[in-house]
């Protein structure tokens, strides 16, 4: 068993080595991208509630939830991210489909680890700006940064649990600005940024019993302002497009560009729930960032400037009844939420909101306690005014959590 988990796992990272690009958002122009992790599905599909105690599923925001995991769980999920873009005038259609993460939980009668890799934010973007008829910029960015964790967490007592996350951010994005006119030539911009830093992630959680039935959770986690490291390089050259669209590159200089730090914003959340497990809990979660202090990769930006993030988050589960002999259908996890989002960006003075409504369904496999997870989001950020860009955005997820019992002692030979 665990070789073909080896095996699994290294398939699917190997899909990492390649570039995604995770986004089709014009505000992926700003910062580091546009931050893609919100968690694994059943969080997500829960409006992002993570202080929701969970035995066989990975909570990836707080890691102080490991110590619930009862045996070695191994996650993974896709999304597929379909996006209207509207402006005052127009409207255009993107979609992308992305990895979302992979991630392992090991318990042990102690303690808990964890592993596991994701892409954290994403860049993908293509502007064409024309101030004339005869002349017009184009901006184009891809890349983002991957995220690469280990995580401990501890039983204190039977009311308290401890986690602490160590990160690794890693990747690189490039963004190439270019001007064109009527004439066959143009110039050409071409800036790269490789992308590294170290952070860590630390929660706790408390439980405590109202009745025989009803529990009350909580949960806070906290992210310390930590910086990464870009190393730029740039490049300008003079192109132009033959008959057949291939690109010809008559001269180009390499320009001596300073490496440079970007702030990655502290982060605190904490959140509260109540319910029976394994028939239903509602949370509500609230979380603050520090984004005022956050910048943009290469330069300043005139009309961008940043403010402090806050994001309030609802939702729940219900199980009409998990050990259901006859009726599949009362054994499925139903999960609903919604959340509401000041991203801390703050573009021509409007603040760029986020909002969005979720659901999803948890589908166990018969035999086992592994299961399938679907989950639905459909959500808007940004606006028409003032010359922005709404996002009508829908993201349909798929995953899987895979639970096995492992290190156990044989009783026969």
């Amino acid at each position: 068993m665990i070789k073909k988990f080896i095996i699994i796992f290294s398939l699917l990272a190997s899909l990492f080595s390649f570039a995604q690009e995770g986004t089709s958002s014009p505000y992926s122009f700003y910062g580091i991208g546009d931050v893609k992790f919100r968690g694994n599905i059943e969080v997500r599909s829960m409006g992002e509630v993570s202080v929701i105690p969970d035995s066989i599923h990975i909570n990836l925001q707080n890691p102080a939830m490991m110590s619930s995991i009862k045996l070695t769980t191994f996650s993974a999920a896709g999304t597929f991210s379909p996006v209207a873009l509207n402006t005052s005038s127009q409207t255009e259609k993107a979609q992308r489909t992305t990895l979302d993460y992979l991630a392992v939980v090991i318990p042990t009668k102690k303690f808990a680890i964890g592993f596991g890799l994701m892409p954290y934010s994403s860049v993908g973007y293509n502007i064409l700006n024309r101030s004339t008829p005869d002349f017009a910029f184009t901006f184009n960015g891809s890349g983002g940064v991957n995220k690469v964790y280990t995580a401990v967490s501890f039983k204190l007592n039977k009311q308290f649990n401890f986690g602490i996350e160590g990160q690794y951010n890693f990747g690189e994005i490039e963004t190439v600005n270019s001007t064109t006119t009527t004439i066959e030539t143009r110039t050409r911009e071409t800036n790269i940024s490789s992308i590294n830093g170290l952070n860590v992630n630390l929660g706790i959680t408390h439980q405590a019993k109202i009745n025989k039935k009803i529990s009350i959770f909580s949960g806070l986690t906290y992210t310390p302002e930590a910086n990464l490291n870009l190393y730029n390089t740039r490049n300008i050259a003079i192109i132009q497009f033959s008959a057949n669209d291939q690109e010809i590159v008559y001269d180009q200089i390499d320009v001596d560009v300073p490496n440079s730090k970007i702030k990655s914003p502290s982060k605190i959340s904490f959140g509260t729930s109540i319910g029976e497990l394994k028939k239903w809990v509602v949370g509500a979660q609230v979380t603050a960032q520090s984004s005022s202090e956050f910048g943009n990769r290469v330069e300043n930006i005139s009309n961008t400037t940043y403010e402090d993030g806050l994001k309030f988050s609802f939702g729940g589960y219900y199980i009409p009844k998990y050990n259901s002999f006859t009726s599949y259908i009362s054994k499925i996890t139903y999960r609903g939420g919604f959340r509401y989002e000041n991203t801390g960006l703050v573009i021509n003075n409007l603040s760029i909101l986020d909002r969005a409504v979720t659901f999803g369904l948890g589908l166990p496999l018969s035999g086992t306690f592994s299961n399938i997870n679907i989950g639905f989001e459909f959500g808007k950020r940004g606006t028409t005014n003032a010359g922005l860009i709404e996002e009508n955005y829908s993201n349909i997820s798929f995953g899987f959590s895979f639970n096995d019992l492992w290190f156990q002692r044989r009783k026969y030979n």
